[in-house]
């Protein structure tokens, strides 16, 4: 997302849906800022166990940020507790914190007051679909959905008519694999070079397919899925996802097809895509439906933690990228993680 230079308090408060990817309501939300650019955000629950407390501020911490903002989203009694305490924790690690504000009914209260006066008690009106941040992001293209479950919602699995035709494209294209394997040639194990052409050419038409604006049959969608279990296959894609948004609208439309057996590599691929394009709240949520399909999956678990852990995807930019990787069109544009 384009990084966001915030002035006011409701500069901070139309910017953080849409750093979010949705509108956040009985949470605590942290932002880091660069010279006054956002450069992180991440929220947890109001009501969380203690530990959240260091766990964020060491987040942030990995952030290199230069100062940060807390807001909690619902009643004093739940938001003015671990709002003062998140403060109080990054101030301690050198931090410097320009507000603390809790948000409820379009209004706003400011816990840094530093005294009667300064807020009026009602607290402060704000449209946060009106701010200048707001109209600039929705200009850019970017969209608050109106909760977290709406998120999730986007890449729930498909359902009906598509459901049942997925289920048969996938039947043929397991079909159309055992073939392929059957004959192999000769000194070829367990057909391991005929699955990694025939996986190369999956994943290249796909992202061919998606970066012009097109989008893939049902056999091909079933194709990829059956392909993608073989981690030779799973990693050359994986290797192969940046930052621009067709790599998100590529593997969300995979993972919402795919049968569920077949779940846990787009679903990593979509949740690496989210992490490198700053959308962590899209990253968790495929990375949990990777996980309920198989809890053991590698991949889900590493990004998993990454996540948790709150390393940005300009690590990226300290590693060499292998010359296979560049062979389709170069370095992912790297974009700031919101």
């Amino acid at each position: 997302m384009t990084p966001l230079a915030l002035r006011t308090p409701a500069d901070l408060l139309g910017a953080i849906p849409f750093l979010l990817g949705f509108h956040p309501s009985d949470s605590v939300v942290v932002v880091g800022l660069r010279a006054r650019h956002v450069v992180f955000a991440a929220r947890g629950d109001l009501g969380e166990p203690p530990g959240f407390v260091e766990y964020v501020t060491s987040v942030v911490m990995r952030q290199d940020v230069d100062c940060a903002a807390v807001v909690g989203y619902g009643s004093d009694e739940r938001a003015r507790e671990p709002v003062t305490a998140i403060r109080a924790a990054l101030e301690r690690h050198g931090v410097g914190v320009l507000d603390t504000l809790r948000v409820a009914g379009g209004r706003y209260w400011s816990y840094a007051c530093p005294g009667d006066g300064c807020c009026p008690p009602e607290g402060t009106a704000f449209d946060p679909v009106a701010s200048p941040v707001a109209a600039a992001a929705t200009h850019a293209g970017h969209v608050a959905l109106p909760d977290r479950d709406a998120l999730v919602r986007q890449i729930e699995p498909v359902g009906g008519l598509t459901r049942e035709s997925m289920r048969q494209a996938t039947e043929r294209a397991a079909t159309r694999l055992a073939r392929h394997l059957a004959s192999s040639r000769p000194g070829d194990l367990l057909g391991s070079r005929a699955v990694r052409r025939l996986g190369v050419a999956a994943v290249r038409e796909a992202m061919r397919r998606h970066r012009e604006g097109g989008h893939l049959t049902d056999d091909e969608v079933a194709w990829l899925t059956v392909l993608l279990v073989h981690l030779p296959i799973r990693d050359y894609a994986w290797e192969r996802v940046g930052a621009d948004d067709w790599h998100l609208e590529l593997w969300a439309d995979v993972l919402r097809r795919a049968e569920p057996h077949l779940v846990p590599a787009p679903a990593s691929l979509l949740a690496f895509a989210a992490w490198r394009c700053g959308q962590g709240a899209l990253a968790l949520a495929a990375v949990e439906r990777a996980k309920r399909s198989d809890p053991a999956y590698s991949m889900a678990r590493l990004l998993d933690d990454v996540l948790h852990r709150g390393i940005p995807p300009s690590t990226l930019e300290a590693f060499p990228m292998p010359p296979h990787a560049r062979a389709g069109g170069g370095r992912p544009r790297r974009r700031a993680k919101a």
